[in-house]
Formats: structure tokens, C-alpha cells, sequence
């Protein structure tokens, strides 16, 4: 374990870009790989999970490559075609691939052998094993739903319609590649809209893919399998939920001014920044445009003093799940309360984020209330003491929150473990430095 620290720094300033889009990464290797033809990536993001993801579709047959231009290239085997994997597939710490991927082996008829890091492995797989069993897969898991996992392919994927229990993207998205393979119609649907990442790529691909608002307010979408998809060029704009740290930590300075560049703000992204704005933090978006079918602009922020407490509107949730690690930061610097609930989803991310956040805040003077999906902090609009050691349980965006909340407490905070950040981020600290922060290993 390499630990971190972060202490007070002065206000920040200047021009940056975050990495590209996590989500977006994964979908334009896979898609990629199900097209026959070269499919041309700019932007990609390079860190561990999206690697993991190249390596998997490599092993199912693509050709992936990066060139010395900087470039991706995928040349993919078309839909039907993938090849049963040789080895294990190792996905390290990324559950939204080993979700989606889970899905695409299921419509294929194929068999293959997910495993992945200590926290991946704690994760629960059951609400992608019981819709893509339906469509003909079969399974055997750990524990039942857990890595490692081997999936057997459906010989003739069969299509379903499926409502989904709880808002998830993964889910939805892991169906809807399912379907890509299946005799028939797939239809997934889905009570509060979630990450649309994979409807518009597909459509970019060139699958024909229908959604529709039923009579409950509900959206069915639809796929009809044994298409084609089109090769085509994809520019990966940066991450949201990756800007949204560089976008607080300017934001508890006051007299910061930070630009970042290129920041994909698709609707279905961007609840952290309604939420900060609601608290009056001064964020615009600039240059609005479509790039690549997803919504882009450039982000200003300035830091203009203590945020107000809010009750986020649980409608906001499913469009900011991400990022509550990072946005409790953010409250707890706030004058007043802040309120959030519907936070179930958190306690089965890489790891259990309510819990961690909550006793991360504590141990650095945060004065909170943690319920079985909610979190209460009271904020003062003064720096929080620090001073803590934060258990980081292999977790990225916790590593990431508190060595953010270091660049205001008075007491420098030290994360045990900051290995995880390579996973999506992996210039975190020296972007966040080039900044004005001030965050640093530490070697034992």
C-alpha cells in the first residue's frame, strides 16, 4: 500500500482537461469489438478498468491496439462472433465492465470465467444473473452472485422484456447487449431514467433502438437482435464524475477560477453539479455542443465562499450516484444541513460508500447521521478539523473525496491506500497539483 496525504492549500487556478469518460471508454471497445471493421477511438481513458476492458475484448477475438499517434483502434468479429475466451478473464476493480460483459457473453454462445480484485469480489452480480438467465444464460457463481463467476451462453439468446427492480444503467445496459445477439426483441423497462451512455452508442454504431414513455410515465427500450454494427469514429469527451473533483475542490476555495475542457454533460451525469449549484456554487457551462451523439461543454467554476445546506432531491439521485462521496465533501463545508436520501445503491459500490464516507467524515470533526440509505451532515461553513486517517477499502472515489476534503481541513488528511485511483484517474495528483492543490504520496 502506497498511503497519501493532502494538506491546506491556497485557491485554485488554471486550464485542465480530466481523462475521458469512464462509461464511455468501456462501451467503444466493446462496440467496437462487435462491428466488422476498424473502429477509431480519440480520448480514451487509459486507467486500470478500461485496460481490463481491452484485455477481455482481446481475448474474445478483437483486435485492439493503440497507435503512435495516440489513437485506439478496435477490429472487431460482428455481433455472433465472439470467441470463447482461453483463460480467465481478470477485471481487477471494474464492476460496470464485468456487468456489462456480463450481459454480451450471456447473448453469445460461449462460455467464460470472470474474476476480479478483493472488492470486485464482494460485489453482488444478482441483478444482471436473473434477467440474462431468462434469456437462456447459465451460471455458476461464488457465494451465488459473486466473483469468480462463469457464465455459459445462451445457444439461440431468446429476447425478454424486463422492468427493472432498481434504477441501474449497468443492468439496463447489460440486457440491452444481451439482446444485440438474441432471435427477437429485447425490451428493458425502466421507472427513473439512468445513464443513456449505451442507448446513444449504439445508435452511433447504427442499432436501431426505440424508446418509449409507457402509460405509468415509465421508459421501455427496445432492441431487436441480429443486427449490424457499423464502425465509426468516436471522440471520448472527459469524465463528469471524474471532474468533479477538481470542480469541488475549487469550489470550498474561495477565489478559485478553474476551467476544464471537453467534460461530457449528458443529463443522465451531471445531478452533482444541479445539486452544488442549488447549494449556490458558481458553475457554467460553456461552449455547449454534440460530440459524438453525447452532450459536451466546458466547464468554469469559481470559488465564491461557504455553500448553503439542501435536501437533494431524491429525483437527482440516479444522476449523481457516483459522485456522493465527493458531494458529502462538499456539505460538509456548507452553512446548515444537508440532506440526502435513497442512497441504497452506494452500499454496493466498490465498496460500502455510505459507511465509508460516513465514518471518514467523522473522523475528521464532521458532525453527521448515517441511516440505512441516508446521510444528514451539518455543516458549520467552516473547514472541518482532519487529521485522520481515512480507510480508503480499495475504493477510488473515497480515496479521491478525502484527499479533496484535505485541501481545506486544518489538519492534513492521510488516505492508507492510493493505488486505487489508477483504476479511473490515474493523474489525479498531478492535475489536481498543476491546480494549486497540494497532495502527495508516501513512501514507507
Amino acid at each position: 500500500m502506497t498511503k497519501a496525504i493532502s494538506k491546506k492549500s491556497a485557491h485554485l487556478n488554471g486550464n485542465t482537461k480530466v481523462p475521458g469518460d469512464k462509461s464511455i471508454s468501456h462501451r467503444s471497445l466493446m462496440f467496437g469489438a462487435l462491428t466488422k471493421g476498424e473502429t477509431i477511438i480519440s480520448g480514451l481513458l487509459e486507467g486500470e478498468d478500461v485496460l481490463h476492458t481491452a484485455d477481455a475484448m482481446r481475448a474474445m477475438g478483437a483486435k485492439i491496439e493503440k497507435g503512435s499517434d495516440g489513437l485506439w483502434r478496435t477490429f472487431g468479429v460482428g455481433i455472433g462472433n465472439l470467441h470463447a475466451p482461453k483463460d480467465n478473464i481478470e477485471m481487477g476493480n471494474s464492476g460496470t465492465s464485468t456487468r456489462l460483459l456480463m450481459g454480451l457473453v450471456g447473448g453469445h454462445d460461449i462460455t467464460a470465467t470472470f474474476t476480479g480484485d478483493a472488492s470486485l469480489s464482494k460485489r453482488p452480480m444478482k441483478r444482471v444473473i436473473t434477467p440474462i438467465s431468462e434469456m437462456g444464460a447459465k451460471f455458476e457463481a461464488t457465494d451465488g452472485d459473486k466473483l469468480p463467476l462463469t457464465i455459459t451462453g445462451a445457444p439461440s439468446a431468446k429476447g425478454i422484456t424486463y422492468r427493472l427492480p432498481v434504477a441501474s444503467a449497468q443492468v439496463k445496459s447489460a440486457i440491452l447487449l444481451a439482446g444485440l445477439n438474441a432471435n427477437d426483441k429485447t425490451t428493458v423497462i425502466e421507472e427513473k431514467p439512468t445513464r443513456d451512455h449505451t442507448e446513444n452508442m449504439l445508435r452511433h454504431f447504427g442499432i436501431d433502438i426505440t424508446i418509449e414513455t409507457l402509460e405509468d410515465g415509465a421508459s421501455a427500450i427496445s432492441v431487436i437482435g441480429k443486427g449490424t454494427m457499423q464502425p465509426c469514429a468516436i471522440d471520448v469527451p472527459a469524465d463528469p464524475s471524474s471532474a468533479a473533483f477538481p470542480v469541488v475542490a475549487a469550489i470550498l476555495k474561495e477565489g478559485s477560477d478553474i476551467r476544464i475542457d471537453h467534460v461530457c454533460i449528458n443529463p443522465t451525469r451531471i445531478g452533482i453539479y444541479t445539486a452544488l449549484k442549488q447549494m449556490g456554487a458558481d458553475i457554467e457551462f460553456l461552449n455547449q455542443r454534440i460530440e459524438g451523439g453525447e452532450p459536451v461543454a466546458d466547464i468554469r467554476v469559481r470559488g465564491t465562499g461557504p455553500l448553503k445546506g439542501i435536501n437533494v432531491d431524491p429525483a437527482l439521485v440516479p444522476s449523481m450516484i457516483d459522485e456522493f462521496p465527493v458531494f458529502a465533501m462538499a456539505a460538509s463545508y456548507a452553512n446548515g444541513t444537508t440532506t440526502m436520501t435513497d442512497l441504497a445503491e452506494l452500499r454496493v459500490k466498490e465498496s460500502d460508500r455510505l459507511l465509508m464516507v460516513a465514518e471518514g467524515l467523522k473522523s475528521s470533526g464532521v458532525s453527521l447521521e448515517m441511516g440505512e440509505d441516508s446521510l444528514t451532515i451539518h455543516g458549520n461553513g467552516k473547514a472541518p478539523k482532519g487529521g485522520s486517517l481515512i480507510k480508503t477499502a480499495l475504493d477510488h472515489r473515497i480515496a479521491m473525496a478525502f484527499l479533496v476534503l484535505g485541501t481545506i481541513t486544518d489538519e492534513p488528511i492521510t488516505i492508507d491506500d492510493a493505488a486505487p485511483i489508477k483504476t479511473s484517474f490515474p493523474n489525479f495528483m498531478e492535475l489536481m497539483n498543476d491546480l494549486g492543490c497540494n497532495i502527495g504520496e508516501i513512501h514507507d
